[in-house]
């Protein structure tokens, strides 16, 4: 499938900023099972300076300073994105969990450096006893480690409820945990926390994901949002797709923007700024299969 994918934010500020400075992560990856054919990143007003590199986990990422008085700042991106669906995987076929984490956590291994940082638990991700205890029914001894992947995937599903309103983007997973309520954010940063609890090699996906309105309900312009999902390691298939908040392993319906620990290392746009004050954000995300 190929989709057009438009993400724009915009900030208000109920007084002028002075200067701004910014991180972006709206970059689709170049990852195997994605051709990106064409991206561009609007920003207004124009920034002062701009510059494009490679962050640490091996994202395309914008910075930019801007260094004129605004009482708004939009930032946009567009994207053309050939995507087709992951191979199919024997999840039977994977090793046993507690080899996995025995190997990751060998220092004579020889592991990718990609594959051992993805252990260590994260601002967001810290597994505590309560998590660890909410991991354990899945993490049967013996168990291979895409089957122990995949059940906790599907509890959660089960368990927790889709809810916007029940979350914020400071809400600890602790409390996720005992609510049983959140977005995709919070269920990626759990099944996280319950993997590197069990000391397996896990990392956060942010992208996009083709949604469908009901039978006979007319599709909403911006209406479509960021997703998140994970991805878990093991020797012989190497990164695996999971996606909690649909119970489901991603097909060629989402689309990889960035990997990292969570959230906070791909948010879509962080930053400082000089003055503004109180300020609204309004943002709005469409995902459509291209023409032709």
């Amino acid at each position: 499938m190929i989709y057009d994918v438009s993400h724009r934010t915009t900030f208000r500020y109920s007084t002028p900023v002075a200067q701004s400075q910014h991180v972006v992560h709206m970059s689709p990856r170049a990852v195997e099972r994605q051709r990106i054919k064409g991206h561009t990143l609007l920003i207004e007003p124009a920034p002062t300076i701009r510059t494009e590199r490679e962050d640490y986990f091996g994202n395309r990422v914008v910075l930019f300073d801007i260094e004129q008085d605004h009482t708004e700042l939009i930032v946009q991106a567009r994207s053309t994105i050939g995507v087709t669906a992951p191979k199919k995987v024997d999840r039977a076929a994977a090793p046993a969990w507690e080899e996995v984490a025995k190997r990751i956590a060998n220092p004579r291994a020889g592991l990718d450096l990609d594959v051992a940082r993805y252990a260590c638990a994260s601002k967001n991700t810290y597994p505590t006893p309560d998590i660890a205890a909410y991991a354990g029914p899945s993490f049967k001894p013996g168990r291979s480690v895409l089957e122990a992947a995949w059940d906790l995937v599907e509890r959660i599903y089960d368990d927790f409820t889709f809810d916007p309103t029940a979350t914020d983007v400071s809400t600890p997973v602790t409390q996720v945990l005992q609510q049983r309520r959140g977005v995709c954010q919070d269920f990626s940063h759990l099944a996280l926390a319950c993997l590197r609890a069990m000391r397996i090699s896990a990392r956060y996906v942010s992208g996009y994901i083709l949604t469908r309105p009901p039978p006979g309900v007319t599709r909403l312009t911006g209406a479509d949002a960021s997703h998140a999902w994970i991805s878990v390691w093991s020797p012989d298939f190497g990164w695996v797709d999971f996606d909690p908040t649909n119970g489901l392993m991603p097909r060629d319906e989402h689309i990889t923007i960035a990997y990292g620990r969570d959230y906070d290392d791909v948010s879509p746009i962080s930053g400082i700024l000089l003055g503004g004050s109180d300020h609204s954000v309004h943002v709005g995300v469409d995902v459509v299969p291209a023409r032709g």
